[in-house]
This record gives C-alpha cells, structure tokens and sequence, in this order.
C-alpha cells in the first residue's frame, strides 16, 4: 500500500480498508496544526490507487466500505474524485459507503448536481474541521474561510443528501475569543445537519503557529478549568440532535449517541469535572501529549 507519512484515521468509525488518494493536506497552513507540515500536498498517482486497490481486492474482496485519506481528498475536482470512485467499484464492487475527512473550502467547487453524483457513488459521509463559528476565532488561527461559508457549503451537503461530522475546537481562540469562539460556534452550528459533533481540545504541537505565538507572549492558551468553562457554554447553546463526540479534552467521557435528549446529563457531568477534576494532573497530561 502506498502510504505517506503518518496514517491517520477517523478512531470512531467503524474498521475498514484504507485507501489514500491524495498526500498531505491542500491548505496546511492552520496555526494549530503539525499533522501534515511535511508532506506537500499531492493527488496520489492514479497507477498507485489501482495497485492499492488490487491489493485491497487480494485481502478484503468482500468489503462494503472504504475510508480515503490522506488529509482532505475531498479537495480534488469532481471529475478527479468520480473516476476514483468508478476505479473503486471495478476492484470492489461490493462497495457502498466511501468516507473521508475534509475542509469546508473542499466543497466549493462541487455543485449540488455534482455532489449528489458523488453521494450516488458511495461519497456518503465527510468528516468536516469546521474548529469554530466565530470569524475572529477563524481569521486568527488562519482557517481560510468564514462562518458563512460554512452553513452555504453545509447546505450543499444537505442537499445533496451526503451526511457529515462537524468538530469543534475547544481552545483554539484562546482567553481572547473563548466567550464568541464557545457562542459563535453553537450558533453556527445549530443552523446545520451534522450527523456527528465532535470536540477536540487544543494541545500546542512542536512546530505548531500557536506555540510560536505562546512563546512569544501573543497567545494565552486557556487553563484546563478554562477549556471546561468554554465546553460547557458551547454545549450550553448547542441545538442539535444526534451524536456527540468528545476527544483530546480531558479525561471524562462525554460520548453520547443522543446529545439532544441527554444533554442536561452532558452538563451536569461537565459541571462535576469543572468542580471536583485535578486540574494540575490534567494540564501535565496534555503538556505530555506529542501528537493526535
């Protein structure tokens, strides 16, 4: 298999044959990010995928589903992406789900009529970095789009009946957005379909924009007490209905597959962590982490 770089893959999805069809990631210029800073961003030769997938024939003949990497392939052009996915069908005509992480930018040069080909293919899930809603929140750590285009560019999806994660960030703005970056991103978030919302909690990675601006005293990362009050506002304001995933944060499992009806629960038990955690433990914790 050709793979390139570190392989990373989504932990809550259900296992599957891994097929990368792009290397690194198409912005990589996130000032939170380190996961691709070596890898230049490149559509993986067309003669490697069918190799990859002859090999993935050879040991998952049967298999329904396949996960594409690397960082954001949905970044290639429709055309591009729809003769991979006519590839896919003649190595493994079994296949009906293809997922795959990406970039809200990603979906801009992709009409509906497109993107419904693509779901029609078995495109049938992204996993969208949204990080925040708030437009100061996002011009600071260098995302490269607004919160409008978000909810356009979700709104596509919708229509095109192709189902997505979105993830939330914590931390990310720092002191100085935490109250509109928590606000911000409920708001816009509550205004879209996500199948799955997910939290992440910021760590400044070696290499990383944030930790450069940390070490100069430009950017105040929020305390682990810090990172639960900025939780619990989001959530507090967060109108949704469906699965909720938390990761990276600290150590209590928020996990719920119904945030709408269990959501006071989701509270009560953050508040018990605000109140009752070790926050000198958990700060050593995520000083010690090295990567995702």
């Amino acid at each position: 298999m050709h793979y390139t770089g570190t392989v990373y893959r989504n932990p809550y999805a259900p296992p599957s044959p891994l097929l990368e069809i792009t290397q690194g990631c198409s912005h990589n210029r996130c000032k939170f990010c380190n996961m691709y800073s070596d890898v230049k961003f490149q559509p993986s030769p067309m003669e490697w995928i069918e190799e990859d997938l002859a090999e993935i024939k050879a040991f998952y003949p049967e298999t329904d589903r396949l996960q594409l990497l690397s960082a954001d392939p949905f970044a290639l052009s429709f055309s591009r992406l729809n003769e991979i996915c006519n590839l896919i069908h003649k190595y493994l005509p079994n296949i009906e789900i293809m997922t795959m992480a990406a970039r809200v930018d990603n979906i801009m040069d992709k009409s509906v009529s497109e993107l419904k080909t693509l779901k029609e293919k078995g495109i049938v899930e992204l996993n969208l970095g949204a990080e925040s809603g708030d437009d100061a929140t996002l011009k600071s750590v260098n995302k490269g789009y607004e919160s409008k285009d978000i909810l356009e560019q979700c709104e596509k999806l919708d229509k095109a009946g192709i189902d997505y994660w979105l993830t939330f960030l914590n931390g990310v703005g720092g002191a100085e957005h935490t109250k509109d970056h928590a606000l911000n991103s409920a708001k816009i978030f509550s205004q879209t379909n996500p199948t799955v919302v997910g939290t992440g909690g910021l760590v400044l990675f070696e290499g990383t924009g944030l930790l450069a601006l940390y070490k100069k005293g430009k950017f105040n990362p929020l305390s682990e007490k810090g990172l639960m009050e900025e939780l619990k506002l989001f959530i507090e304001n967060l109108d949704y209905d469906g699965r909720f995933i938390t990761h990276h944060t600290f150590s209590m499992d928020l996990n719920n597959s119904d945030f709408k009806k269990n959501k006071q629960k989701i509270l009560e038990r953050l508040q018990y962590g605000i109140d009752n955690l070790d926050m000198d433990q958990l700060a050593d914790i995520r000083k010690n982490k090295r990567g995702l």
